[in-house]
C-alpha cells in the first residue's frame, strides 16, 4: 500500500529563536517547491532546558548570562544580533519582554493540537506568543486561551490544563530525538532518510526536499494497468 504523502518531522522548541526562523524558511521553501501537496509536516516536541523553573523572574539576558556563563551584555548583544535577522524574515522579536518559562506544557499542548490536526497552528501560536508578546507560556490560562485561539474546544483545553494529558507524547518525542542523535534544534527528518540541522537557507530546504520527494515517488506503486471491459457506473451508465 502506498503512502498517500512524505513526511517532514521538525524537532523544535518553543523558545529557540532559531526554530522560528527555520519555521519561516522552510515554508519559503515549501512555497517554491512545486509538490508541496506531497508533503505532510509534523511538528516533534524537544526541550532545550528542561530544568528551568517557572517564576524565578530573570529576564532572557539574565537567564542567557547565567546558563552560558556570559556577560549580561554579551548575551544582549546575541539577542539583538538574532532579532535583526528575524526581522528580514518578518517575524518581530522583542525578546526584552521574552518571560523565560519552562515549556513542558507548552509541547503538551502542541501534542494535543497535533491530535486535532492543528500543530502546526500551534507552533506558529505559541512562537508569537512567546517571541513577540511576551506571553508566560507556562500560565495555564494563558495556555488555555491560545489553545482556544487557534481553535481547540474548552473541554479538552480543561482536560490539559489541569491534568497532565499528553505529557507521555512529549516525552516520547524527546526520547526519540535522542535516539535520533538529535542534539539541537531546529531539526528536520525527511522521510526518515535525510536529516537537516539548524534554520538553513531556503534554497538548503528547497534542495532537500527535491531529493527526497523524487526518491520517495520511485518507490510508490504505479497506477493500475486496467483492461477495459462492461461495467455500471455510479452515474446509472451501464
Amino acid at each position: 500500500m502506498s503512502n498517500t504523502k512524505m513526511k517532514v518531522e521538525i524537532w523544535s522548541d518553543i523558545m529557540c529563536p532559531w526554530c522560528y526562523i527555520g519555521k519561516r524558511r522552510f515554508e519559503a521553501a515549501m512555497a517554491q517547491f512545486p509538490d508541496a501537496s506531497a508533503v505532510e509536516i509534523e511538528w516533534h516536541s524537544f526541550q532545550l532546558d528542561p530544568t528551568i523553573e517557572s517564576g524565578h523572574g530573570d529576564n532572557l539576558y539574565t537567564y542567557l548570562s547565567k546558563r552560558k556563563g556570559i556577560p549580561y551584555e554579551q548575551a544582549e548583544q546575541m539577542n539583538n544580533q538574532v532579532t535583526a535577522l528575524a526581522s528580514t524574515l518578518g517575524l518581530a522579536y522583542n525578546l526584552e519582554q521574552a518571560v523565560v518559562a519552562n515549556s513542558f506544557d507548552a509541547h503538551r499542548l502542541i501534542q494535543l493540537a497535533k491530535k486535532h490536526q492543528l500543530g502546526d497552528a500551534a507552533e506558529e501560536r505559541l512562537f508569537r506568543a512567546y517571541f513577540t508578546e511576551g506571553k508566560d507560556f507556562s500560565d495555564p490560562a494563558t495556555l488555555e486561551a491560545l489553545g482556544k485561539e487557534i481553535g481547540l474546544e474548552e473541554s479538552v483545553l480543561q482536560e490539559l490544563v489541569n491534568g497532565q494529558a499528553y505529557a507521555g507524547d512529549v516525552r516520547k518525542d524527546i526520547a526519540e530525538a535522542e535516539t535520533l542523535g538529535i542534539r539541537g534544534v531546529p531539526f528536520f527528518v525527511f522521510d526518515r532518510k535525510y536529516g537537516v540541522s539548524g534554520a538553513q537557507a531556503a534554497e538548503t530546504f528547497l534542495e532537500v526536499l527535491q531529493k527526497s520527494v523524487g526518491e520517495w515517488k520511485q518507490t510508490q506503486p504505479a497506477g493500475l494497468d486496467i483492461i477495459e471491459g462492461q461495467t455500471c457506473g455510479p452515474d446509472g451508465n451501464c
